[in-house]
C-alpha cells in the first residue's frame, strides 16, 4: 500500500458513522483499521475524579467518547478561551498565553487537564503545561536548538549523532505540549501542526537503507503515537524490512497524558514488530492513575519492554519526596526507571532548571535506600551535540597502598583490595 493511499485514508468519517462490513477478501490490515474506528467497549477505566471532571466540563460526552483517543485529540484545550472555561487563571498565566506566538502552542488533552488543579497555578502538572511569563525570559546559554540536532540532521527528520543509532522524528504533533520541550522550535508549528509527510519519511528511509552501520532506530517527534494505526504500522514494517536494523524504540508521552491511545488494535500492531522497546515520559506521581496503569499493563502484557524518561524540574519533582514514589510507582507498573534528565537549556526554560548538583542529590537519596531497579541514570544531554553524559555521585575516596577506598550509601568507607590499580591515586588516602 502506497503512502499516498494512506494519506487519503486520513480523511475519516465521524466516529459514529456506520461503516460497511469489510469484504472477506480484504486484508487483515483493513480489518484492523475498521475495528479501530468503531467505539471500543466500555472497558478502559476512568478515575473517580476524572469522571467528575468531564461530567462538569463536557457534560454531553459519553464515557465511550471520553475513552476514545481521537476524541481526546479533537477536544484538546488549545487557546485562552478554553483555558479560562476550565481553569481559574492567574494574571501571569493569562498574560503569557495572550502574548504567545509561533511554535509550542498550548495543547492539553481533557484527560490530562483532569489531573491538574483548577485553581492553583503552582500545582506541578499545571505548571508544566500552562504558560507563564518566565517562558519569555532568555538566560545565558539558552538556545532554540541546544542539543545541536539540526547540525546532525542527515535527512528530513533524521538525526544521526551516535555511530550505530539514529533519531527518527516522525511528526511535529503531540497530544500535549510540555513548556520545557527540547524541540519547542518545531513542535506544533504555527499555521497548523505538522502533518504526515510522504517525502520526509521516504528520504529518511532511503538514508537508513544505505547506512548499514545503523542498528537502532528511535522514533520520536512530536509523539509517534499521535499517528494513526495504519501509518505507524506501515512505518514500523518498512523499518523491520531493513535487515541491518536490529530493533526499534518508540519514545512517547501518550500513555501518560492520553492513555486511551493504547487500544487493543494498537497493541496488536506493536506486538508484531518485535523486538520493539518503548520509552515513556513521566514527570510526577500524580500521573500514576488507573488509566495509566491500564495503558502500561497492555503494553507490558504484549511483551514490550518499558523504560521511563523523567526530566528534572525545579519545584515540580526535584526532591526525593516526589521522585521516590514516582520511581516506585513506575516499577509497580512494570516500567523500568531509565533516565533522569537535567532540563535542557532550551530558550525560556530557566525557571524549570535546577543546579546539576540537585540531580546528584536525588540519585544519592535513591542509591542503596531502595532497589537498584528504581534508580535511573542521571544524564546531561551536552549542548552543541555532545550527546548524553552520565553523572553519578563519586564513591571513590582514594587509595591506601593496594587498597581502593570506597564510600557506600551510608557514608561509610570500605577497603577493596586492588593491587596494581590506579583508580583513586589522585585523591590520596
Amino acid at each position: 500500500m502506497s503512502l499516498q493511499v494512506l494519506r487519503r485514508r486520513e480523511l475519516k468519517p465521524p466516529l459514529r458513522t456506520v461503516r460497511p462490513k469489510p469484504d472477506a477478501h480484504q486484508t487483515s490490515f483493513t480489518n484492523i483499521e475498521a475495528r479501530a474506528h468503531r467505539p471500543a467497549p466500555l472497558r478502559f477505566p476512568v478515575g473517580v475524579d476524572t469522571k467528575a471532571f468531564y461530567r462538569r466540563f463536557w457534560p454531553n460526552t459519553s464515557t465511550v467518547e471520553w475513552n476514545d483517543w481521537r476524541w481526546q485529540m479533537r477536544a484538546r484545550i488549545k487557546n485562552l478561551a478554553e483555558l479560562s472555561r476550565i481553569f481559574r487563571l492567574s494574571d501571569d498565566e493569562r498574560t503569557a498565553v495572550e502574548r504567545h506566538e509561533g511554535a509550542l502552542p498550548v495543547g492539553i488533552t481533557p484527560y490530562y487537564a483532569s489531573l491538574m488543579s483548577l485553581t492553583d497555578a503552582r500545582e506541578p502538572l499545571r505548571r508544566t503545561h500552562i504558560m507563564t511569563g518566565d517562558e519569555y525570559v532568555r538566560l545565558p546559554g539558552e538556545d532554540d536548538d541546544p542539543l545541536g540536532e539540526d547540525h546532525d540532521t542527515v535527512a528530513p527528520g533524521l538525526v544521526h549523532r551516535y555511530p550505530d543509532r539514529v533519531l527518527f522524528l516522525t511528526t511535529g504533533t503531540c497530544s500535549t505540549y510540555c513548556r520545557y520541550c527540547t524541540r519547542a522550535r518545531v513542535v506544533g508549528n504555527p499555521g497548523g501542526e505538522y502533518q504526515f509527510s510522504t517525502r520526509q519519511w521516504d528520504q529518511a528511509l532511503a538514508y537508513l537503507e544505505t547506512h548499514t552501520e545503523v542498528r537502532d532506530v528511535l522514533l520520536s517527534g512530536g509523539d509517534p503515537l499521535t499517528l494513526g494505526d495504519d501509518k505507524l504500522d506501515w512505518l514500523l514494517g518498512r523499518l523491520r524490512a531493513i535487515k541491518h536494523i536490529e530493533f526499534v524504540r518508540i519514545g512517547s508521552k501518550m500513555p501518560t497524558v492520553t492513555p486511551q491511545r493504547i487500544t487493543k488494535s494498537l497493541v496488536a500492531i506493536l506486538k508484531k514488530h518485535h523486538p520493539l522497546w518503548m520509552s515513556l515520559h513521566f514527570t510526577h506521581p500524580n500521573e500514576l492513575t488507573p488509566e495509566t496503569t491500564e495503558a502500561t499493563a497492555r503494553l507490558a502484557d504484549a511483551g514490550i519492554p518499558l523504560g521511563s524518561q523523567t526530566v528534572l524540574l525545579k519545584d515540580i519533582n526535584d526532591s526525593p519526596a516526589v521522585m521516590v514514589p514516582l520511581m516506585h510507582g513506575l516499577l509497580k507498573r512494570r516500567v523500568r526507571p531509565y533516565y533522569l534528565y537535567q532540563c535542557d537549556p532550551i530558550r525560556g526554560s530557566g525557571h524549570f532548571r535546577t543546579p546539576v548538583s540537585k540531580g546528584l542529590e536525588i540519585i544519592q537519596a535513591l542509591r542503596g535506600h531502595t532497589t537498584g531497579y528504581a534508580t535511573p541514570i542521571f544524564a546531561v544531554d551536552a549542548p552543541g551535540g555532545g550527546g548524553k553524559i552520565q553523572l553519578a555521585p563519586d564513591p571513590v575516596v582514594g587509595r591506601d597502598g593496594d587498597d581502593l577506598l570506597l564510600r557506600n550509601f551510608e557514608g561509610k568507607v570500605y577497603r577493596y583490595p586492588d593491587p596494581g590499580g590506579s583508580l583513586g591515586s589522585d585523591k590520596g588516602a
